[in-house]
């Protein structure tokens, strides 16, 4: 319990604030990191490992036979023509040649799946088995063209070509999910790019030599011999050189480990990222929280000091407590909160208290219980709880007290004082609120409040008058004016800042006196052993 007298003037933010939000908002940030692995160790798991073989290649325009366009591509050793080069790598003709060669429409739909996870397996083989209901219904002309434009598409998007800085020189990657079947791919796809290279040098001396010419022979021999080589085996290195004005300087060789980072790397990555979103949005969901959760706020809102706080009752703990028997650490608050409150107010020659909350679902009933309970077996005081809440009354219910007359009776001019005081138990009574029709304003401005409260203080240490919630209700400003004092009770994180100015601010202007703030379940995040840590 925080000591009575404690009056939090500092509103800066310090190491142990920071820790009390985190831990405060320790579900968003478990929930956040939670999520983030979650959602990273299935997006994992439904990527295959792709493999990522290449090849270098040279732009170098020199060739046995000598021709106007090869001779002023030669003197052109620009960025551009690298680029230009890299983009023919992926052009239709060129990928056309290697879907052929490489049987690529007639490979399984669902083949990946012999290299997936089997959470990603039943994926590929559901859409497989869509793709392939699909297919069955095309006629055999357009399935045959839809299988090729297929083919041509994965082959397209698993390729990719990267100039290299400051040299006429670029490389060929081509990713798959086999590291042979990678391999394979990347060594075709530049021999087909060769082929083509070739071609373009064919149709151009075809049209100044004609077919015989020794020079067309020797060209259309290199592409045949060429062709021969796009199965994508490994060739020598003078085969691969060639009199294209392109040149295989290096071949693919099948990868040993899959490309891109690795998957722990990328789950310890997605761990520390998750661990920042959670910290961020803890942050975030406690500065849009509004309610009051720390002593400090209270004073700097409300303008009334902070008395008090009382732990939040354990999961299995009675919310009204036993004080004859062994007492726990939700017991002891009470206990330490009373003694406190009673020594302040005996100084102050207080002796009747309005308890009043900001909200109706703020339980004034429990802490009036708990703390006659509280006074009469620590200090032996003679207490009595008046229900004046006619709105929602509650404490003849919670006391299990079966009453005749009520408070509204002696209101109302139908029963004597003594007629509706019920003892509880020894050192403390109760009068139930009672049932009626009639406006509560009306029934305080009658002065039969006053008489009332005049006569029970005689009989008793201490009077706690229970009124109804200040928040749209004007009765208990009314019922203020007859009290020594007010006690507000505000339960952490039910209230909002600016609620419970605006509701204290009518009371205040009536009142005698406002005692201060009791802020109940309080909650203490932070473990102990941390919170000393810091």
């Amino acid at each position: 319990m925080e000591n009575i007298n404690e009056q939090p003037n500092e509103v800066s933010m310090t190491l142990r604030d920071y820790v009390q939000v985190l831990f405060r908002q320790k579900a968003v940030v478990l929930v956040s990191i939670i999520t983030v692995l979650i959602t990273a160790f299935i997006g994992l798991k439904m990527q295959s490992k792709m493999y990522e073989a290449s090849v270098k290649m040279l732009i170098t325009a020199e060739k046995q036979i000598e021709s106007p366009y090869y001779k002023e591509s030669m003197s052109s050793r620009s960025a551009e023509q690298t680029i230009t080069q890299s983009e023919i790598v992926v052009s239709d003709p060129v990928l056309m040649r290697v879907v052929n060669a490489q049987d690529l429409k007639n490979r399984p739909l669902d083949e990946e799946k012999n290299f997936s996870s089997e959470m990603r397996a039943k994926v590929i083989s559901i859409r497989a088995d869509f793709l392939r209901r699909q297919i069955d219904v095309m006629p055999p002309r357009q399935k045959e063209a839809f299988l090729l434009r297929r083919a041509k598409e994965n082959l397209k998007s698993s390729i990719k070509v990267d100039p290299i800085r400051d040299t006429n020189m670029f490389t060929i990657k081509v990713r798959d999910y086999n590291p042979v079947g990678a391999a394979i791919l990347a060594n075709t796809v530049s021999r087909a790019y060769i082929i083509f290279d070739l071609e373009q040098q064919l149709a151009e001396l075809r049209q100044k030599y004609g077919d015989r010419h020794p020079k067309i022979v020797y060209i259309r021999e290199n592409i045949a011999k060429m062709q021969t080589y796009l199965n994508g085996q490994p060739l020598e290195d003078i085969d691969a050189i060639g009199p294209a004005s392109v040149k295989i300087i290096e071949q693919a060789s099948v990868p040993i480990q899959p490309s891109g980072s690795s998957k722990t790397i990328t789950f310890i990555l997605a761990l520390v990222m998750s661990i920042f979103l959670g910290v961020m949005l803890a942050f975030i969901f406690e500065y849009a929280d509004q309610t009051v959760k720390l002593p400090r706020d209270i004073a700097r809102i409300t303008g009334i000091p902070y008395l008090a706080s009382v732990r939040r009752p354990g999961l299995f703990a009675k919310l009204r407590v036993d004080f004859s028997g062994k007492t726990g650490v939700y017991a002891r608050s009470y206990m330490d909160m009373c003694e406190q409150l009673y020594l302040m107010w005996k100084q102050r020659g207080v002796a009747v208290v309005m308890v009043a909350s900001t909200l109706k679902k703020e339980k004034t009933h429990e802490v009036m219980i708990n703390m006659a309970g509280s006074l009469v077996h620590t200090l032996k005081l003679k207490v009595l709880l008046v229900d004046a809440d006619f709105r929602t009354p509650a404490l003849a219910g919670a006391l299990k007290v079966k009453a005749g007359k009520a408070l509204v009776d002696y209101l109302e001019n139908k029963a004597a004082a003594r007629d509706v005081v019920y003892q509880v138990a020894e050192g403390y009574s109760v009068v139930p609120a009672g049932v009626t029709t009639l406006n509560p304003i009306l029934l305080f401005n009658s002065g039969r409040m006053s008489a009332f409260i005049d006569e029970v203080r005689k009989d008793f240490d201490l009077v706690l008058i229970r009124s109804s919630a200040m928040r749209g209700h004007r009765d208990p400003s009314i019922l203020a004016q007859f009290t020594d004092t007010v006690l507000v009770v505000v339960e952490e994180g039910k209230v909002r800042r600016q609620v419970i100015a605006q509701a204290l601010a009518e009371v205040q202007s009536r009142a005698r006196s406002v005692t201060g703030v009791l802020l109940i379940n309080r909650s203490f995040p932070v473990p102990k052993w941390i919170y000393e840590l810091i």
